[in-house]
């Protein structure tokens, strides 16, 4: 009775170290810096953050705060996936022309934060910690 149990798992032993030790295939190809960090979702949420920063009631109201809107566009390029994302929710959720403070205010943190950190030189009255 034994004997018949070595042999059955045997038998179905062999086949399945023979095929788990072929050689698998597999192809590789070379991608860009770019194509590797810009996913089409991510670039969707920067084009949709920017268009929102490029209307003309948010740059009057990122003039008014101080912040000049092209430099908001750039940081807003230079954002992790992740970063626009979130903005981009929040521009969403926003009803039209009544959350542009709320809107306004996060990038405004974001680029303080940014400007403590010594990422970019926005705001003229920051030092950077480095």
């Amino acid at each position: 009775m034994t004997h018949s149990i070595y042999r059955a798992v045997a038998c179905a032993l062999i086949p399945a170290m023979t095929l788990g030790s072929l050689p698998l295939q597999a192809q590789a190809g070379i991608v860009g810096t770019e194509q590797a960090l810009v996913t089409p979702a991510g670039q969707a949420d920067r084009d949709r953050v920017s268009g929102f920063l490029a209307r003309e009631d948010v740059r009057k109201e990122l003039m008014a705060q101080g912040v000049n809107a092209d430099d908001a566009i750039a940081r807003v390029q230079a954002m992790s996936d992740a970063e626009v994302a979130q903005l981009a929710q929040r521009v969403d959720k926003a009803p039209a022309g009544a959350g542009v403070v709320g809107v306004l205010f996060t990038i405004f943190l974001i680029l303080l934060v940014t400007d403590i950190l010594g990422f970019t030189k926005v705001y003229p009255f920051t030092r950077p910690i480095r």
